[in-house]
């Protein structure tokens, strides 16, 4: 591995890390955030039980969503990204940037719309780190000869031999 295909990693892994701290805080909160009571104008013992059940809800499938995005690329990362499997070089990115610009989309209008400060800065982090791994991996300028599409097409050449 090159330094960038090293410095690629470590931002990836960064960006997988944010969400996984995210995910588990919102997995096992038993009540909403600080910024979801400024957002509302309401602490958390004056929402209405059955809201209550409701925004636990949301926020542990948020938790989940976010846990499973971070283990999924750090699982890509330690085994395609660190082999140097081409396809990994953008598919990590895809993944994480998909829930980066979503929570950063949410959390801006969310800012936008109410007195709350959620973090955004976090997502955006996130996805500029993301930006930066993709962009360096696509600079290391490895050609690893265990890339899938070569290995799709010694196979399909193996087929029309026999």
């Amino acid at each position: 591995m090159n330094w960038k295909h090293k410095i690629s990693f470590s931002c990836h892994l960064l960006a997988s890390l944010l969400l996984f701290v995210f995910g588990l805080v919102y997995l096992f909160r038993s009540e909403f955030m600080p910024y979801h009571a400024v957002a509302v104008g309401k602490t958390w013992a004056e929402v209405e039980p059955n809201f209550q059940i409701l925004i636990i809800a949301l926020m542990k499938v948020l938790g989940g969503g976010f846990l499973a995005t971070g283990v999924a690329m750090v699982i890509l990362l330690l085994k395609a990204f660190i082999k140097e499997y081409r396809w990994s070089f953008w598919a990590i990115p895809l993944i994480g940037l998909i829930a980066g610009f979503t929570s950063l989309f949410v959390t801006i209008h969310v800012t936008l719309n109410t007195p709350a400060s959620p973090p955004w800065i976090a997502a955006a982090s996130g996805i500029v780190l993301l930006i930066i791994g993709f962009v360096l991996s696509m600079l290391s300028g490895s050609e690893s000869m265990q890339d899938i599409e070569d290995e799709t097409d010694t196979g399909s050449e193996a087929v029309r031999a026999s």
